[in-house]
């Protein structure tokens, strides 16, 4: 989030009342709010406490009783509290990403409260495709903030998740998302949403945290040979901005309800993004009605005016980027520049007061207003509900739901914990801790490594291979001798925050330095299976693994989370059935040679050999593929009901009546593209002898009209059988909303003729006509 060598925020001053605790020896502090009557009891005379009255009537009187310099202090992350309407300072700015982070000012670890809960990163959360697994994470999430928040150890503004799409397999940052598919991005960043934000108590004026979608918009350029996302114009044409970018930030203010959106470093056709009254005003706030707020991404306003050179003056920096529709600046740019921009004429006190009102508005949700935090609702949750068995179990699961197994020879996987006498366990990724939180993490409750996890039900053997992921120099020999004796080799590789993160993307998507070396060698001279685990945030070209047969079997484990290592275990011993599926392509090498990461554009270009990106476009050679992911059962498929025509019925006049075979699609606005819904239903078997979790997909090929994708995702839906157990799944299509696709303008068309739905592993024709 902050710029690297740039300057550092200090935490938030807040008032501190030391509290006797159960635990002898650890200090508590207190919850900052607003409106504490019972140590001033005038406060209950203004409106703005009163919390019998609607929010904006409370935030008006507010904004009201402000003078400008005031307003202007609640325009940054450290907000500067108001003593004489008894407002402390507030820290707008933590971090939830898969778990309560230690990212941010806003949040910290302490003897009180030493770790949360860590989830696996959400690109191994994205494999489970578990709509509904999403939504509970963000609710364990979102009790822990509330619990460490009630201790003083955090705030109540969260700026997770990352929305952005996956688009290059290059990006550092890829591993925060849900993938490279727009609506699996929609439905996680909108699941998320959901949990970390909706109250015990059904009020959907309340929040219970507010969670905040990142960064707005064609953002995905972090820091590739030298070009760096602070000054980098993302060219994006306005068909790829509104099928791809935009989509998961619209799901997440329509049908999420995120309370807040951030704005992003680099700029947009020319415009930086936290400047653009298009994107601002016009999109998230006029278009999706945002109930929220609008932040920049930290020293945004710092780099548009100091590095992006787009405005002559700091004053006009602030008054763009305010007159534009931002409200919130996570920095000190605004508490710099704002003052000194009214008094110039440039940005006038109203907008300054539609801000701060917009931020108000948010925390008057919060509670932050309602007095002692210890009388509302989430009043009761302390240490004790942070890090509960019941959530670090969940942890255990989603990670176990995330891995994909992407092969397995016969007589693989699952090892037997009987039959197998000793274990080689290998590589630089098998003993590791942190590794498994990927970035934006926070304190874990406790750490299962993959050799802990593997140890706990079998002999084994270990050798890290390379003395870290970079392996300049592998150890081959000690790894082969170890390998030779054992009775099944498992080689935990892949890469860490050193390769990929945040500020950093890659250049290569091989295996770093002599991986490849070792993982041969090394199944070169085992005598039975080699299961090859490789650990990491973005796909990897291991196309050498995938063709030698002496390695048996593939597992991706993305960065597992705290329970990493058990729940690789669980998977490799046949104690969990894996039903992860890639949320990513995986490329070859080649394709990194061959595209420059910078080239926004989604859709393939024959005149230069461009090859397109992600699976709805992308038509070269993978090596693996979106959706891939293999089971210890097999599972049948048979379509139970799907219409073969849906018909459109046009009004008289319509240009499509009189020259229908000049007609290649409607406008979704129309009339006729109104209400118009069919049911897909499949039942579906589990044939093999292993119960287990299966994703069934619903993807559609539209008629090649308007660029359209070769693919697209309609919907999915994991169900959980028994062996020889039978289940039903059903989808409900929505023609207008779920067969349109973006012309070339921008606009959203129905296709006519022939789509292509692929339900499971089958293919079912329908035929739109008028």
């Amino acid at each position: 989030m902050a710029p690297a060598n740039h300057s550092v925020f200090l935490c938030f001053s807040i008032f501190l009342i030391i509290l006797l605790n159960s635990r002898p020896g650890i200090a508590q502090t207190r919850p900052v709010y607003a409106c504490d009557t019972s140590s001033n009891p005038g406060l209950k005379n203004f409106s703005f406490c009163d919390t019998s009255l609607d929010v904006k009537t409370r935030v008006d009187d507010l904004v009201s009783r402000l003078t400008l310099p005031e307003k202007i202090g609640w325009l940054v992350n450290a907000a500067k509290g108001v003593s004489r309407l008894g407002i402390p300072n507030y820290e707008w700015w933590s971090e939830a990403l898969h778990g309560v982070s230690y990212v941010g000012p806003g949040t910290k670890f302490s003897g009180l409260v030493p770790g949360a809960t860590s989830f696996p990163q959400v690109i191994l959360t994205a494999a489970t495709f578990n709509e509904s697994l999403f939504e509970t994470i963000g609710k364990v999430v979102s009790t822990e903030a509330r619990a460490m928040y009630n201790v003083g150890l955090a705030g109540l503004t969260f700026w997770s998740p990352n929305v952005n799409i996956f688009r290059d397999p290059r990006w550092g940052r890829g591993q925060e998302t849900p993938g490279e598919d727009p609506l699996l991005s929609g439905k996680y960043g909108a699941a998320y949403v959901r949990g970390l934000q909706q109250t015990d108590d059904g009020d959907k004026d309340k929040l219970k945290v507010a969670a905040c979608c990142k960064h707005y918009t064609a953002y995905d350029v972090d820091n590739w040979k030298g070009i760096q996302r602070y000054t980098f114009n993302a060219l994006v044409t306005q068909q790829d901005l509104d099928d791809t970018f935009q989509p998961p930030f619209k799901s997440c203010v329509i049908d999420g309800n995120v309370a807040s959106v951030m704005c992003s470093y680099n700029q947009v056709n020319g415009k930086p993004t936290c400047g653009d009254p298009d994107l601002l005003s016009g999109v998230i706030r006029g278009q999706w009605k945002l109930n929220g707020y609008i932040v920049t991404d930290c020293d945004s306003l710092n780099e548009m005016f100091n590095s992006q050179h787009y405005t002559k003056t700091a004053e006009e920096t602030a008054a763009l980027a305010m007159n534009s529709g931002l409200d919130l600046n996570c920095g000190d740019f605004l508490s710099k520049n704002a003052q000194s921009a009214v008094n110039k004429g440039l940005l006038n006190e109203t907008v300054i007061n539609k801000a701060v009102s917009n931020n108000f508005a948010t925390m008057m949700r919060l509670g932050f207003f309602d007095g002692d935090p210890s009388k509302q609702l989430y009043g009761n949750l302390g240490p004790k509900d942070v890090c509960t068995a019941a959530n670090q179990e969940l942890a255990r699961e989603v990670a176990r739901q995330g891995i994909v197994l992407l092969k397995n020879a016969k007589g693989s996987l699952p090892l037997s914990p009987t039959a197998i006498k000793s274990l080689a366990v290998i590589g630089p990724n098998a003993n590791v801790s942190h590794t498994m939180l990927g970035n934006y993490e926070g304190s874990p409750c406790k750490y299962t490594t993959p050799l802990q996890g593997l140890t706990a039900s079998v002999a084994t053997v270990y050798t890290p291979g390379c003395a870290d992921v970079s392996c300049g120099t592998a150890q081959v020999d000690a790894a082969k001798k170890v390998a030779a004796t054992a009775d099944a080799v498992v080689l935990i590789m892949g890469s860490d925050q050193s390769i990929e993160r945040e500020s950093l993307d890659r250049v290569d998507i091989t295996l770093p330095g002599q991986q490849k070396l070792l993982i041969s060698e090394v199944a070169n001279v085992s005598k039975g299976p080699v299961i090859l685990v490789i650990m990491s945030g973005g796909g990897m070209d291991i196309q050498f693994a995938k063709d030698d047969p002496k390695i048996s079997s593939i597992l991706w484990v993305g960065f597992p989370g705290e329970a990493g290592g058990a729940a690789i275990a669980d998977v490799v011993f046949g104690y969990y059935n894996p039903s992860g599926r890639l949320p990513m392509t995986w490329y070859p090498q080649s394709y990194a040679d061959k595209v420059n990461m910078t080239d926004m554009n989604m859709r393939p270009d024959p005149a230069t050999g461009y090859p397109g990106r992600t699976y709805r476009f992308y038509k070269g050679p993978t090596v693996f593929s979106f959706g891939d992911g293999l089971s210890y059962t097999d599972f049948s498929h048979i379509l139970v009901e799907a219409p073969k025509m849906v018909s459109l019925a046009l009004e008289d006049g319509h240009v499509c009546r009189s020259s229908s075979s000049a007609c290649k699609s409607i406008d979704v606005v129309e009339e006729s593209c109104t209400n118009l819904a069919f049911d897909v239903h499949m039942r579906v078997k589990n044939v093999g002898g292993m119960s287990g979790g299966h994703t069934v997909f619903l993807f559609s090929s539209p008629p090649q009209v308007h660029n359209a994708p070769q693919k697209h995702l309609l919907g999915f839906q994991k169900v959980n059988l028994a062996s020889q157990e039978e289940g039903m799944v059903r989808f409900s299509v929505d023609v207008c909303k779920d067969l349109s696709l973006v012309d070339e303008n921008g606009n959203k068309k129905v296709a006519l003729g022939e789509h292509i739905l692929h339900v499971g592993d089958l293919k079912h024709s329908l035929d739109l006509r008028i």
